[in-house]
């Protein structure tokens, strides 16, 4: 977590069963406050979207995504690949 930076105080409105989780977070110990597990929330969030930005950037610059095809190739040789199933004739 970003540690030594100053809290601003915000106000948000939040659906009660979110609240109810960070509540039972911070009782299990797995959060200081639920103010805490809230900005680990938001660090998280944030660090996603850098990624997908970075991954939008890639994409860009190599082309773009890969079509179907060349998914389901890398898939297999990677061994991902789901049993094809044959459509009924």
């Amino acid at each position: 977590m970003i540690g030594s930076m100053t809290a601003s105080k915000i106000a948000v409105s939040l659906p009660g069963p979110l609240v109810a989780r960070a509540r039972r977070a911070v009782k299990r110990g797995r959060a200081q406050s639920v103010s805490a597990y809230v900005a680990q929330a938001l660090e998280q969030k944030a660090r996603l979207d850098d990624l997908a930005d970075l991954l939008h950037a890639m994409l860009a610059e190599s082309g773009g995504p890969l079509t179907r095809r060349e998914q389901r190739e890398a898939d297999e040789a990677l061994g991902l690949a789901r049993p094809r199933t044959r459509r009924p004739a």
